[in-house]
């Protein structure tokens, strides 16, 4: 199975003929994100996880494309000719096939960003029980994948809870996404945190820039 790493939360996963994408955002590189693929996985509603344009855009060139996401993002496509018929809404607690991979929802809400604003939903990924993506949240599965997504750096994020977020799933190995906000000195330092305290639970961080991949 392989994961490539697109700008911000954005990844693809490939298994064979079997992919999909999580989370192409405005912050990502969404045409390359979503070329050639049938699936995509919406974790919640904010501009840098879903761009609405790139994804009709998509549907239009493929008629296989078909979306997953929390209901407050279906409603939205509701408006999109392009999009109609393509999605479906989910929320935690599912089991469902999403471009020949198995995919189980966690999760239900978006991390606090502020009692000032609205806390919206937030759906959580685990991909053929291999890897985890948890939107903007620090929720963990009750499964263990092989490899976790850890939220590096947002304005709801705390860098001792992504620590402990990223020892708590308990997966050998850890790319940081989330991180459109920092510098690659930034990058560096949060990740170095993660990489450090990680390690002593026997969990590898992996630095990955936007178009880079690993394989499991």
């Amino acid at each position: 199975m392989l994961l490539t790493k697109y700008g911000h939360a954005c990844v693809r996963i490939t298994d064979g003929d079997r992919r999909l994408a999580i989370d192409p955002g405005s912050f990502s590189e969404v045409a390359i994100a979503l070329e050639d693929l049938d699936a995509v996985l919406i974790t919640h509603e904010h501009g840098d996880h879903v761009d609405h344009d790139a994804l009709a855009a998509a549907a239009t060139a493929n008629q296989n494309l078909h979306i997953w996401a929390p209901t407050a993002v279906t409603t939205q496509f509701a408006s999109s000719a392009a999009l109609e018929g393509r999605y479906t809404p989910v929320g935690p607690g599912e089991t469902f096939d999403a471009g020949g991979l198995q995919v189980r929802t966690f999760g239900g809400q978006h991390a606090l960003i502020h009692s000032s604003v609205p806390v919206v939903a937030n759906v959580a990924y685990l991909i053929a029980d291999v890897i985890y993506h948890p939107g903007d949240s620090y929720v963990v599965p009750t499964a263990r994948p092989e490899l976790a997504l850890v939220p590096i750096n947002a304005p709801w994020a705390k860098l001792a809870e992504t620590v402990d977020f990223a020892v708590s799933v308990r997966a050998p190995h850890a790319v940081g996404i989330h991180d459109a906000l920092l510098s690659e000195i930034g990058r560096g330092g949060y990740g170095g945190h993660v990489a450090r305290v990680g390690a002593e639970y026997g969990c590898q961080y992996h630095p990955l820039t936007p178009g880079e991949s690993f394989e499991l």
